[in-house]
């Protein structure tokens, strides 16, 4: 007869390490941020307006860039950085209470869509917990060290990632659009990019060079300060209203995008399912600036294109592909399975670039635009609902090998 663990042992598991319960915050949060605007995507198709707050675009924007990311992004540092730096594993409690913080936090900004007078108060804690594990991950990134070239960048996002999150509660306290835009523009150029690519930069050589017979694990440093350059910089044009003239960055970087994609070997990724979920993640980096640069050059030249394909390239196509490779291998590793992709999540990986297809393609489609938005919404529901029923309960067990963490 089975075993059956009580509440408070699959609790006790889930705060077991870092990782374990900010990857379950995040797997939570893909489902749950996207059913307001799911139920906004079905209100528009039949001629509905709901009562908003805010715009609905907004509360989409911010559910996205903040609401789903940092739990990963998080997870992931809190169980990488201190390797990287040659700490030891993080214990409990240095991310248990700012975790419950999230989730409160989280927690009002949602109930705050029916009461409004709870909007600043969830945006404040999820600010006080977002500084707090700033605050952990501080003296692990500027330990004296080679990890420091990967571990100070990406705390440095994390502060960015805190300021526009600032910018954000602003707008709450204000109503000042402005204040919000600028958040939108900080969390997707000078925080979740410059992570994003930061992670990539060190962690797809690794590897990589784990896995495939004679690999030269390319990581130059060079190459990792041009694309935050490029990052930051295409945040600052932004900023200053001169979006226009972003393709004066946007085009070179899309050039490293694929040329660090081709010269990290995608093609030869193939040849391990969990590392080409890694690379595919990856390639959209290219197309995503890509699209910016085009898009870009042609508002320099007065002709409006793409709407929003080029952000949702990025935040669907990069953002949530390299997400979800890297949260299934980390998942897989520290629970004492093998690091090898299942069917199932090989399946997923590719509809999640799918979903990133079918969103580009409602900005190209002005006559299915409506249509097409319900459908990425339903795919998206879909998908990371399969995928979190594979994946969150590892959280709340034990590890398989019998080892702690």
């Amino acid at each position: 007869m089975m075993n059956q663990q009580s509440p408070t042992t699959h609790f006790r598991w889930l705060l077991a390490a870092p990782h374990r319960a900010m990857f379950f915050g995040g797997a939570v949060q893909l489902l749950l941020a996207m059913l307001p605007w799911a139920a906004e995507m079905l209100a528009r198709l039949i001629g509905v307006a709901l009562p908003w707050a805010w715009p609905p675009l907004w509360w989409h924007a911010m559910l996205a860039v903040y609401g789903i990311f940092p739990f990963f992004v998080f997870g992931f540092l809190l169980t990488a950085m201190p390797r990287w730096q040659g700490y030891g594993d993080l214990p409990r409690e240095v991310f248990r209470r700012p975790w419950y913080l999230l989730l409160l936090g989280w927690g009002l900004i949602y109930l705050s869509m029916l009461l409004p007078v709870l909007r600043v108060s969830g945006v404040a804690l999820v600010f006080v917990a977002w500084a707090w594990l700033v605050i952990v991950l501080a003296p692990i990134a500027f330990r004296a060290g080679n990890g420091r070239l990967h571990a100070v960048p990406a705390w440095v996002a994390t502060v960015l990632g805190l300021t526009g999150w600032a910018l954000w509660g602003l707008f709450a306290v204000t109503g000042d659009g402005g204040w919000a835009r600028a958040g939108i523009e900080l969390g997707i150029w000078c925080f979740l990019l410059p992570v994003f690519f930061t992670v990539s930069h060190r962690m797809i050589p690794f590897f990589s060079s784990a896995v495939l017979p004679d690999y030269d694990a390319f990581r130059p440093p060079w190459a990792l300060f041009m694309m935050l350059g490029a990052a930051l910089g295409h945040g600052a044009l932004v900023l200053l209203g001169a979006a226009a003239m972003t393709w004066v960055i946007d085009l070179p970087a899309a050039a490293l995008a694929f040329f660090l994609t081709i010269r990290w070997g995608l093609v030869r990724s193939f040849a391990v399912q969990l590392l080409a979920m890694l690379h595919l993640g990856f390639m959209w980096l290219g197309i995503a600036l890509a699209l910016f640069g085009v898009q870009s050059f042609a508002a320099w030249q007065g002709v409006t294109v793409l709407g929003l394909a080029p952000l949702h390239a990025l935040v669907i196509g990069m953002f949530t592909v390299v997400a979800m490779s890297m949260v299934s291998r980390v998942t897989l590793g520290h629970s004492g399975q093998a690091l090898s992709a299942d069917a199932m999540t090989w399946r997923l990986c590719w509809a999640v670039q799918g979903v990133a297809v079918l969103r580009i393609a409602a900005e190209l489609w002005p006559a299915a635009h409506g249509l097409l938005l319900v459908l990425t919404v339903a795919c998206w529901l879909g998908v990371f609902g399969m995928w979190a029923r594979r994946y969150v309960l590892i959280y709340l067990r034990p590890r398989v090998d019998g080892k702690a963490g």
